[in-house]
């Protein structure tokens, strides 16, 4: 699959690359991470830590074979594998997105016990070249979600639209903050 133009511009409009951290960004104490350390493009790296996603009471997914896509200026978003999830709980939601870096998602909604939350779960069927590991694995909003790594219940990333896991070994700020939208 080859690059489309509309991920070309969109990659071209990045000031930050992870290359140099910038004077605001939080210097990050031993055993922690800085976000602004991240690069752009992003990097997938495996994470072996215990994942698990709720809605209430419905455990949604466990797993210890997540992707986390670390970028530039956002927390990392954990990408849980479909076969770790209950995918039996997931319907098509309408709508979509498009990142640069990993192609056009695939919305999820869950359905349960006459319940449904909207559009809850992403996905890319067909990921851009380079992030071809991320096919089919799913991503979570931990804002409308319970999410905890090892055990740590995890906070959304600032913003609606952001899917990021912030974890008590990041430092920031963060994209999705205000007066953070050229991040």
């Amino acid at each position: 699959m080859s690059i489309p133009d509309w991920a070309r511009r969109g990659r071209a409009g990045w000031k930050h690359t992870g290359a140099r951290r910038p004077d605001f960004a939080i210097e990050p104490a031993p055993g922690q991470e800085s976000v602004w350390d991240y690069p752009r493009p992003p990097r997938l790296a495996s994470d072996v830590r215990e994942v698990v996603v709720r809605w209430d009471e419905v455990e949604v997914a466990r797993t210890t074979k997540s992707l986390r896509v670390l970028e530039t200026a956002s927390p990392p978003t954990f990408y849980l594998p479909p076969d770790d999830v209950r995918t039996d709980l997931l319907e098509p939601a309408t709508g979509g997105s498009r990142c640069e870096w990993k192609g056009e998602t695939r919305y999820w909604s869950l359905v349960s016990g006459g319940r449904r939350e909207e559009s809850v779960a992403w996905s890319y069927p067909e990921p851009l070249p380079g992030f071809e590991a991320l096919k089919d694995f799913l991503g979570f909003y931990p804002a409308r979600l319970g999410c905890t790594v090892d055990g740590a219940v995890v906070a959304p990333q600032p913003g609606r639209f952001y899917g990021g896991w912030v974890t008590a070994e990041l430092v920031g700020p963060f994209k999705g903050e205000p007066g953070t939208e050229g991040w």
